[in-house]
Formats: structure tokens, sequence, C-alpha cells
């Protein structure tokens, strides 16, 4: 139990998360209350009707995971009292940088102001109302932002912000657990503290005890798994690009990116952009095709195992995807906005496909009585190595009434999909 105690909160996934009294004055403010507005996964309920749990709860699961960590033997000798209290904060505050429908408006904040919501996350930590909030508890306000985000780069403390931010970190061991609990679609059992006990601090860098590598192996299969069957869910995905459409037909008229101050910005949240967004003639089409589940369609889905330069222009490069968008148009005699061309590595997508399957090495370790011994997870586990691998999706959607003239061009164009890939997911 945190010193200073001053409640609990009950969690559906971690049971009773004890709080602070510091905390509770960065938790009960306008920015964090907020994130009670913003869906964790908007869309997915047009496919999980359980799937509207919010940011909110997320990041006060992560400030108690991030607790967990610190309590952790190996990595408590190497913290001290107020590095344990800031890593507990950076991870309650690590979304609050979060637009209206989450991942979805990162789009909009891409492609208009260059920007992520971990730049929004920044600034608003540094310049709203929290900056007062963090300062009374003695904790510096620029510092937390930098941990939200992970890059504090605190000297020979790399393993600080890797908490927050890794291939292992509380934000991952958090939202698969939570968002499989609210969807239903629970593939494997993941043993996350597990995973928190085994962490360890080697060369200044968070590490895994190989003693928990089924533990590990299991994490990764369900991110793949959560993966295909949630973020990536052809109809969860029609519901955000009918969102990401809304905005972008309404930014010039409802001034989405427009904000000057990080007020402004709070302001919108997933309640108050929908209302916009139906009272806005651009969008109100879109809303109230959303509001009655006429969805967009999928009319070509291919997966990708292997590497060349045309599939590369077409997940990496927006002018190659509008090119390819406007020849399946032309090909199907229909409007060029009635196609829209998906991949899993434009920023509305919540975790890109890219981390899943190419991460950095996880750093492991075994221990003998007075070492720790680095190894290499890929010469350990063939689970992971094989994982490991290249793999993309690639999506063409239209609206129904097109749906068999798309997709006889997007099969011309992009060549007729193998009956092994439409059988895989």
């Amino acid at each position: 139990m945190p010193k200073s105690y001053w409640g609990e909160i009950k969690d559906p996934v971690h049971g009773y998360v004890y709080i602070t009294d510091l905390e509770k004055q960065i938790i009960d403010s306008y920015p964090v209350q907020r994130m009670r507005r913003l869906r964790q996964l908007a869309g997915s309920e047009y496919v999980y009707p359980g799937a509207n749990h919010t940011r909110f709860e997320h990041c006060v699961g992560v400030m108690y995971l991030a607790g967990r960590v610190m309590e952790n033997p190996g990595i408590s000798q190497c913290v001290n009292e107020e590095e344990a209290g800031m890593v507990r904060i950076a991870g309650l505050l690590h979304d609050v940088g979060h637009g209206p429908f989450s991942h979805v408006f990162e789009y909009l904040l891409d492609k208009e102001l260059h920007k992520t919501h971990e730049d929004m996350t920044r600034w608003i930590v540094t310049d709203s109302e929290l900056k007062d909030r963090i300062g009374k508890t003695g904790y510096c306000a620029e510092d937390v932002a930098k941990l939200a985000v992970g890059v504090l780069r605190k000297p020979k403390k790399a393993f600080l912000d890797q908490v927050i931010s890794s291939a292992v970190d509380v934000d991952k061991l958090d939202f698969i657990v939570r968002d499989t609990h609210h969807t239903g679609a629970e593939y494997g059992f993941i043993d996350i503290f597990r995973l928190i006990h085994a962490l360890d601090v080697l060369d200044e860098n968070l590490a895994v005890d190989l003693g928990a590598l089924s533990a590990l192996e299991s994490l990764i299969i369900a991110r793949i798994e959560s993966f295909k069957s949630i973020y990536f869910h052809r109809v969860g995905r029609a519901a955000q690009i009918m969102l990401a459409l809304a905005m972008e037909k309404a930014n010039e008229e409802l001034g989405l990116t427009r904000f000057k101050t990080p007020e402004e910005y709070l302001a919108m949240d997933d309640y108050t952009v929908w209302t916009a967004l139906k009272n806005c003639k651009k969008s109100s089409s879109i809303i109230k095709n959303l509001e009655r589940r006429k969805m967009l369609k999928c009319a070509y889905e291919r997966t990708f195992y292997e590497k060349d330069t045309m599939i590369s222009n077409i997940f990496g490069r927006e002018a190659h995807r509008r090119q390819l968008q406007a020849d399946i148009a032309k090909q199907a005699k229909v409007d060029i906005e009635s196609v829209t061309i998906d991949v899993p590595t434009v920023p509305s997508v919540p975790y890109h496909h890219s981390a899943l399957t190419e991460a950095a090495e996880i750093p492991v370790f075994y221990k003998t009585e007075d070492k720790k011994i680095p190894q290499r997870i890929s010469e350990i586990s063939k689970i992971i190595e094989t994982l490991r691998g290249f793999i993309n999706i690639l999506r063409v959607y239209t609206d129904v009434e097109n749906r068999e003239n798309v997709s006889n061009a997007a099969a011309k164009i992009l060549g007729d999909v193998p009956s092994t890939a439409r059988i895989s997911y």
C-alpha cells in the first residue's frame, strides 16, 4: 500500500488500486477526468458491445502496474522513493494527450499538424492545470511529461523510461489484458504479474529473467492475436475509418485542429465531437450511417508475408496509396472517394503492426549465484523468432452498393487473393 494512503479504486481487471493523497489531486484534475469521456477502443463497440471502457480506467491500471514494477526487488533497489512515485504518476498521465475517439483522432493530428498524442501529452502536462498540481506534489512537470512518453533519459537509469515505453512496458501489460477482458476476445492467458516479478535491471536497461519465458511468449502471442481480432478487425476498422473521414470532412468548419491552448484541445472529447460531427452538414451523413450501423464494407483483403518494393510503397507512402486508390476507382468506375485503402501502418491504427512483429530484441538474461548473463531472445525462443517475421494486412473498403465492382477492380490491380490468405484471418 502506498504511503499517505487516501483510498482505493475498484478496478475490474486488477482489483483494488490504492492511491495516495497526492495522486488523488492529479486524478481529480480536469485533464485526467476528461479521459472518462475518451473510449479506449472507439469503433470496436460495433464488433464487441462490451468494448466501451475508457482511457481513464486504462491509465489508472497503468499507474497501478507501474507501482507494482517499482516494488519488484530487482527494481526497487535501483530507485528512490521519489522516482518510484514519479513513475506511478507518469503511468497515470501517459495517455492524457489523446484526442476524441483516441487513436482515430491521431490521423488528423498527423495530417494537419504533424503531431502525435505523445506530443499532446507533453504539452498538456507542462502547460495545463496539471503543471501546478504536479508542482504541489514536489515533482517537476517537465520531468513527469518526459517520463510519461518514455523520454526522460535519466543518466544510468534508462529503465525508468522503459517501464512506461518499451517492448514489455506496463502500458501493453494493461491494455492487452483490459481490452481482451472488455471485448471477450481472450486468446490465451497472460500472467502479467509473473512478468512483472521477472523484471530486473541489466546494464541500466529493463530486462526479463528467462525463468518467465513462457509468460513472455504468451504476451507476444496475445499481442498479435489481439491485433488481428480486435485492433484491426475489419468491422472495427470500418467504423474508425468512417469517424476519421467524418472529422476530416468537418475539420475546416469545426476547427478540430485549430486549438491554440491545452484548454481548447481538452474541450474536445468523444461526446462533444460526435455531437458536432452530427450537426455539421459535411459529416452528418457519416454519423447517421454509424448510428444505424450502416458500415463501409471490406471489398478486398490480403495478408503479405514477404517484403518487396510495391508492398513497401503501399504500406509506407501516402502518395502511393492515393494513386492506388485512384486506379481502383477508375477500374471500378466509381468516384475516388468511394474507395478507401486501409493498412495497419497509418497513424489512426492504435498499435502499429510493425511494432508487434519487428520489435527490438527484448533484453533477457538468466541468473547464476552472482551474475546476470545476457541472452538473445531470438536464439532462446523459436516462438518469438517465428512471430518476428514480416506480416502486413491490406484492405480496400467501399460502400455496400459498389462492393462487387471495387472487389473485382482491386483483384485485377493487386492480384487475386490466394485461398490460403482468405482462410488465415
